[in-house]
């Protein structure tokens, strides 16, 4: 009787152990409950790749977390390379010309907009492009690190539209100079006679750059019709004259005798929109010493870019482009149309 006793207690001594061990190990315990701060848990160890490239780098890295893919960089931003010339004439400030409604620039033919202050230029070149003569006065300028506002006629631009594109490239401002440089004031110009030279200048500058030029027109010799003015208002075509006119289209014009003619008339004016021409060798023979001097005098560049492009009109562009398909014009290479057999 007394072993079985025994044996019952010693049982319900062994469950009550048991119980109690159980109720500890699984039970909720007040010291297990979430701290306001914990010690990290270490991570599970880097595969051996990972932490072979860990230690290389000298850089972090956390194998037991899964992060999200980094966001992509923005865009880079094409840096403007240096000028070379520590001493170039350079561009003192770039404006941008909002030409709704046709406004004028230079106090020749327009008075209304005075924007530029004392010692301030605008340079500007008509009647290109040209082979050699529009190459050497890009290199000028580019040796100096100024710009310009170049006014292409509309037929030079078809005969070397790749020498355009270099004037564009280099990040001058492209406008245009009608399509034969026919003088709009002429007798014999009828309305529609002068819509037809500005609009195919238009057109046909925008077949050479391969993109809309910039809203910008001058009138050959100067000469404004005015209801050709009056035209491109509506266009919304900003019109230029000029306030130093270099007379380099002279025969009798000299590189000498063109910057003394600039000089002088700027010295006298103190600031102003200078009109050469990059069709005329000596003009391109002149532009280096002429940029120097104009450093010399204490006088800065202004760069004009237009608001917007000028959108062409397609009747033109139609016309440009049948024009181009005569036997007279080739995009082939010289050396495609003519070789030497024998010597």
């Amino acid at each position: 009787m007394r072993g079985a006793l025994g044996l019952i207690l010693g049982c319900v001594v062994a469950a009550v152990v048991i119980t109690g061990v159980f109720f500890f190990v699984l039970s909720p315990r007040a010291d297990m409950a979430a701290p306001q701060s914990v010690a990290a848990r270490l991570t599970d160890p880097l595969p051996a790749a990972v932490a072979k490239l860990a230690a290389k780098d000298d850089v972090d890295v956390t194998a037991a977390i899964s992060a999200k893919p980094a966001a992509p960089p923005f865009p880079a931003v094409a840096q403007k390379p240096a000028c070379a010339n520590a001493d170039a004439l350079g561009v003192s400030r770039v404006v941008e010309v909002d030409t709704t409604g046709g406004p004028g620039f230079g106090f020749e033919n327009f008075k209304q907009l005075d924007f530029l202050t004392d010692k301030e230029v605008v340079l500007t070149f008509d009647d290109g492009p040209w082979p050699g003569n529009t190459p050497a006065v890009l290199k000028a300028l580019d040796d100096e690190c100024t710009k310009a506002v170049f006014f292409p006629i509309g037929k030079h631009a078809t005969y070397h539209p790749e020498i355009l594109r270099q004037v564009l490239a280099a990040g001058h401002t492209v406008g245009t100079h009608t399509w034969s440089h026919a003088n709009l004031n002429g007798k014999k110009i009828t309305d529609q006679m002068a819509k037809d030279e500005v609009e195919k200048g238009f057109s046909a500058v925008k077949w050479a750059l391969g993109t809309d030029p910039s809203p910008f027109f001058r009138f050959p010799q100067l000469q404004h019709n005015p209801q050709t003015v009056a035209y491109l208002g509506t266009r919304n075509v900003g019109i230029f004259s000029c306030d130093v006119d270099s007379f380099d289209f002279r025969r009798d014009s000299t590189p000498e005798k063109e910057i003394s003619t600039v000089m002088t008339k700027l010295d006298k004016l103190g600031k102003g929109i200078i009109l050469m021409h990059d069709f005329q060798k000596h003009t391109a023979e002149a532009l280096p010493t002429l940029l120097r001097r104009l450093k010399a005098g204490g006088y800065k560049i202004v760069q004009m870019k237009a608001k917007t492009t000028l959108q062409t009109l397609p009747e033109y562009d139609e016309a440009v482009a049948k024009d181009l398909k005569l036997p007279t014009f080739s995009s082939r290479p010289v050396s495609s149309v003519v070789q030497t057999v024998s010597q």
